[in-house]
């Protein structure tokens, strides 16, 4: 059973193209921190992207909300990366779950230290290509980055050539 804890920006991107539930038809079984869920549902509401999704996921079962225990850790280590993103690792070591969905470089880095296996939103594109939920990366790329989600040109290229789809 693979299990994970995710953060807020992999769910705003999914939420942009419109591929939420690629979370649950990837992973058996999705966590998010109440930090996440506030950061998605409360402070998004000025653009109002992935809130509506996120209570829609959380009310069908489709994601767990998890209360970190050790709030002490998170506040301790705060600073240095979002409140959110500690809470995910936190999380993820608490529910003894390798896997978290981070797309922050330097969150990503950290999560490595702490033992943890990190993957982000390309990353989530290129499994869902490769298990055939979805056919193209490059129609979901294009759509993130029509909706003012920041790629290099040097990423959205590798990602392409990852997924087979330009050489």
């Amino acid at each position: 059973m693979i299990k994970a804890v995710c953060n807020s920006s992999p769910i705003i991107g999914l939420s942009i193209i419109k591929k939420l539930d690629l979370l649950w038809e990837i992973f058996d079984e999705v966590y998010i921190t109440e930090e996440v869920y506030k950061e998605v549902t409360i402070n998004e509401k000025i653009r109002k992207i992935g809130s509506k999704e996120l209570i829609e996921a959380v009310k069908n079962n489709h994601i767990k909300i998890y209360s970190v225990k050790n709030k002490l850790l998170v506040e301790q280590l705060y600073g240095r990366l979002h409140r959110g993103e500690l809470e995910v690792m936190v999380a993820a070591k608490e529910l003894k779950i390798k896997r978290v969905i981070i797309d922050d470089r330097s969150a990503r880095h950290f999560a490595e230290t702490m033992l943890l296996r990190s993957i982000g939103l390309m990353g989530i594109l290129l499994l869902s290509k490769e298990y055939k939920k979805i056919e193209s990366v490059k129609k979901y790329l294009d759509i993130l980055i029509e909706n003012g989600f920041r790629m290099s040109v040097k990423l959205y290229n590798q990602i392409l050539k990852y997924a087979g789809e330009i050489d």
